[in-house]
Order: C-alpha cells, then structure tokens, then sequence
C-alpha cells in the first residue's frame, strides 16, 4: 500500500522528541525520509539505527543559522532533495507578568521560535524550487490566538511564527510552495519541563503529570497527545492539502472555544448569575 508522501523528504526540527518524534514516526510510516534536526545528540543514533535507510540526524541549534543550513544539506546529501519543512523546535519562557520580562531572555525566546523558523523558511524554499515545489508547516500554539495560553514571550513568539506563515504564503505560492502551521493546545510533551530547566527524565515525568491533569482543560475529556498534532502536520504536508496555504489548524479538544462554563455543566456563569440577580 502507498504512503501519502512516498518519495518526499522532510527536514524536522525538534524531531528527536514529543511532537517532532510522533510527526517523524508518522511520516516514515507514510513513506517519506527524514532527516531529525534536534539537539539531542544521545538519541540521534538510535533513531537512525531504528529506521535505517529511511532517517538522518542532523545535530542543530535552530538559533544558529550555519547549523540550519547544514541540516537542510543533510537531506540533499542523504536523500537527494527537500519536500517538505517541519519547523517545531522550541522552549518557552518563564515571564507571565510584564514585571518578569527580562530582555536576554525576551531575545533567546524570539530568536528560537521566530528568527530560527524564518531563516529556514529562507534555505528550504530555494532548495525547494529546484524540486518544483514543497510544503512548510510551522508549529505555533493555541497561546498565539488568545491571551493565558502561556507566558508572554512564547505567546508573542509564537503569534509572530503566525503572522509570518500568512505573510510568507503568497510569495512561496507562486513558487509552488505551501506554508501553513499547527496551533496545539494543551499536549502532554517534555517541553513543560525543559522551559523550566528540569534534566530530561524530570521533565517527562511532568509531561506525563500534564497528560493526566490536562483532561480537565478542554471539552474534549482525554489528554492531547504528541500523535493528534503529527495527523494535521501529516495533512498540511501532503498533496491531500495542495489547495491549503497560509493557514492554520487547531488541535486543542476544543480548548479555545470558549470559557469553562461554555462546555462544563457544572461551571457557574457569570451571566447566567447576573440573569438570576437581576430578576430576583
């Protein structure tokens, strides 16, 4: 049986784990080859030998403009092209008040997930023209479209990465190239952990404290999972979204809907508590 993207090659950011891992896993399993971009350099070689043939490391600091280059290189030199961009690299900030922003670490958050994903858009797009024409897909957040889905910095940052997928997708069309991103909600990953500092095993412990938490976040009453937003990137990278750019999908359960007491029976509402006063 075919795959919905034999004979593509993908470069992955951030692919070693969570997210990144669910969407390389997929990609593989639908026929594509792909090269991990990450910085995890003790799981590079176990994911190669997992899938030989089929997966290239690429150790790479996204900040830094040299080791994006060389990672995009990596999928000409092992696979002989590049398709498809999955820009998902990222940590998040600690700054929830305006009090707390400090500007290094404004700077790091914003040269992570804005000038990093920018400047691989800039190098895959031209290697993508000689292949006739690719697909980007940017992870943004559900803190990109509302206020209090994170700290300030990741919700600035990631509202930028938007904005910048819109701005970008009439140019690269006419190039054959569709840019689109992901907004995810609340998904069990280490990258709670990882913002905070904490060594690996602590921070997937705490993902896994999320994945059990986390049901009580959103109507839809299971946790989100790495897997849920490697399906809609799947989608936006294949020629199932050809018609598809300058957009974006959300997979929150339903997070972003509204406030609680829109979905949850037993949440108070505000209005219908003023409802009741003033008619009493």
């Amino acid at each position: 049986m075919s795959g919905q993207l034999d004979g593509k090659v993908a470069v992955v950011t951030g692919g070693a784990s969570g997210i990144g891992l669910a969407t390389v896993e997929l990609f593989i399993a639908q026929g594509a080859r792909v090269v991990v971009a990450d910085l995890q350099h003790d799981k590079g070689p176990a994911l190669e030998a997992r899938f030989p043939g089929a997966l290239a490391y690429a150790p790479c600091d996204v900040t830094d403009e040299a080791q994006i280059i060389a990672a995009l290189d990596r999928a000409e030199e092992a696979f002989g092209g590049l398709d498809i961009l999955f820009n998902n690299a990222g940590l998040s900030d600690r700054a929830w008040r305006v009090a707390d922003i400090e500007a290094e670490s404004w700077d790091a958050i914003f040269a992570l997930l804005v000038r990093g994903p920018a400047l691989a858009i800039k190098h895959a797009a031209a290697r993508m023209k000689a292949r006739g024409g690719g697909s980007i897909v940017n992870t943004v957040s559900v803190a990109a479209l509302q206020a209090g889905f994170g700290p300030l910095g990741y919700s600035a940052a990631k509202a930028a990465l938007l904005q910048l997928t819109r701005a970008a997708a009439p140019e690269l069309a006419r190039r054959n190239i569709r840019i689109n991103a992901v907004a995810p909600g609340l998904i069990a990953t280490s990258i709670f952990g990882a913002s905070f500092g904490l060594p690996r095993p602590a921070a997937d412990e705490l993902a896994a404290r999320v994945a059990q938490d986390g049901v009580a976040a959103q109507p839809i009453a299971r946790a989100g999972e790495p897997a849920d937003i490697a399906q809609a990137v799947l989608y936006l990278a294949s020629d199932a979204a050809r018609f598809v750019t300058g957009t974006h999908i959300v997979v929150d359960g339903g997070m972003t809907l509204g406030p609680r007491h829109a979905w949850d029976p037993d949440a108070p509402s505000p209005m219908q508590a003023l409802f009741r006063e003033l008619k009493a």
